[in-house]
Parts: C-alpha cells; sequence; structure tokens
C-alpha cells in the first residue's frame, strides 16, 4: 500500500516534467498579423500611386495596343479611373486628389491637343504641351502647400515600412526643415518639366523637323535624369538622413 502510494506521487511528481508539452508555433499568429500590417502599410504607400498613375498609363497603353483604339478614344477610357477618384475624393472626403486630379487634366488637354492635325510642327509643339501641364500642376501644388510630387517619392522612401511611415508622418508634421525637402523636390520637377517644354517648343518652331523627331526624346530623357539626380540630392536623400535619425530617435533603427 506504501510502495503503491509512493509510486503514484513520484508519477505524478514526473508526470509533468516527462509528458509532452504542445505549444503553439511560436509567432505563427503574430506573424500572419505582422504581413497583414505589413501588406496594408506597402498598399499605403504605394497604392495611390498605382491607382492614380499606373491605372491610367497603363490601361491608355493597354487599349492602344490590344484593342486597337485611336490615341483619343484610349485617352478618354484611360481618364476614368482617375476621373471617379477625383470626384470621390472632392465628395466623399471633401478634399482634392492631387495627382488623380492632374492626371485627369493631362489626359483632357491631350484630348483637346489630339484634335490637333496637319502642320508636323505643331505637332511637334503639341507634345511639349503635356509637359508643360504637369509641370504647371506641381508647381500650382506648391503653392496651395500640397506638394504633389510627394505622393510620388513617399512610397520610395517608406519602403512599405510601418514604423518608417509613422516617422514620416511625425516628421512632416513637426520638422520645417523636412517639408522644406518636400517641397524641393516638387519644385525640381516642376521646374525640369516646364523646362523641357520651353526647350521642345522652340526646337519645334528653330530645329528641322526631321532632327526634332528625335531630338525630342533626347530632350525629354536628358531632362527625366538631371530631375532624378538633382531632386536625389537636394531632396530625397536628406529626407532619407532625417528619417534614419527619427527613427534612430525612437530607438528602432
Amino acid at each position: 500500500m506504501s510502495l503503491t502510494a509512493t509510486e503514484t506521487s513520484t508519477a505524478a511528481t514526473i508526470a509533468p516534467a516527462t509528458r509532452p508539452v504542445i505549444e503553439p508555433v511560436a509567432g505563427t499568429r503574430s506573424g500572419t498579423a505582422t504581413g497583414s500590417r505589413s501588406r496594408r502599410t506597402v498598399w499605403q504607400s504605394f497604392g495611390p500611386l498605382l491607382m492614380d498613375v499606373g491605372a491610367p498609363l497603363g490601361s491608355y497603353y493597354l487599349l492602344k495596343s490590344t484593342c486597337d483604339l485611336s490615341t483619343v478614344a484610349a485617352l478618354g477610357w484611360s481618364s476614368v479611373v482617375p476621373a471617379a477618384r477625383t470626384v470621390w475624393g472632392v465628395v466623399k472626403e471633401r478634399r482634392l486628389n492631387g495627382l488623380a486630379a492632374l492626371i485627369l487634366f493631362v489626359n483632357v488637354a491631350g484630348l483637346l491637343l489630339g484634335l490637333v492635325t496637319g502642320d508636323p510642327r505643331l505637332m511637334l509643339a503639341k507634345d511639349s504641351a503635356i509637359s508643360s501641364v504637369v509641370g504647371i500642376g506641381v508647381l500650382a501644388s506648391l503653392k496651395l502647400g500640397r506638394p504633389m510630387m510627394t505622393a510620388a517619392v513617399k512610397p520610395f522612401v517608406v519602403k512599405g515600412d510601418a514604423a518608417r511611415a509613422a516617422a514620416w508622418e511625425r516628421l512632416a508634421a513637426g520638422s520645417e526643415e523636412f517639408r522644406r525637402a518636400e517641397r524641393t523636390f516638387s519644385l525640381v520637377w516642376g521646374a525640369a518639366l516646364l523646362g523641357e517644354c520651353v526647350l521642345r517648343a522652340v526646337g519645334a518652331y528653330t530645329v528641322p523637323v526631321d532632327t526634332m523627331v528625335w531630338l525630342g526624346s533626347v530632350v525629354m530623357v536628358a531632362t527625366m535624369v538631371l530631375a532624378f539626380m538633382v531632386s536625389g540630392a537636394r531632396a530625397v536623400v536628406p529626407m532619407k538622413m532625417m528619417l534614419r535619425q527619427e527613427l534612430a530617435s525612437e530607438g528602432r533603427c
């Protein structure tokens, strides 16, 4: 009887230690939640850019190449998404979606310019008019206190990271130096696009047509490269440095 009681007591003592413990896989639920938050942050960063720029541009080339639509028709149909986004922002969110409105404005300008035919020099000049529309829109956004190109640069600086996105918002709200870098990025691109417009418009009426056909593309590419270099050095690099410092101060770098 005593032996049996001792054995029972010993078994009860050892059992919890030897009994296999089934534990949840570490990080399964939290990992899923983290992944979901990460995907949501990536969409919040890149989603507006894809919807406002990617969708209309992609649909334009898709409709023109695969559906064999005319330039005017493709521009018209590709304006549906930016038009809807612009109206939705004004009606539901009580604010103007600057990027969507700009793309819509560009498409409308393209539709009107698409009616221009005949004079080859005028046809060359109308290509530069699109750059001027974008450039004016970007510069006007600075006067309104809402730098339009921020929507283009933010996703590539934040990189879909929630901590970086939060740091961006804190800096945008409390750092004049950071806001100045934001404005500089839009200023560089607005000025570059207007400069390209002037160069191509002047070239359309001073350079032989056959030369301007290929020279216009060279001017456009050179302008893009110059704008990338200048805006990167004067705006993107400083913003990244300030973002790293902000994260470091929060102990998240």
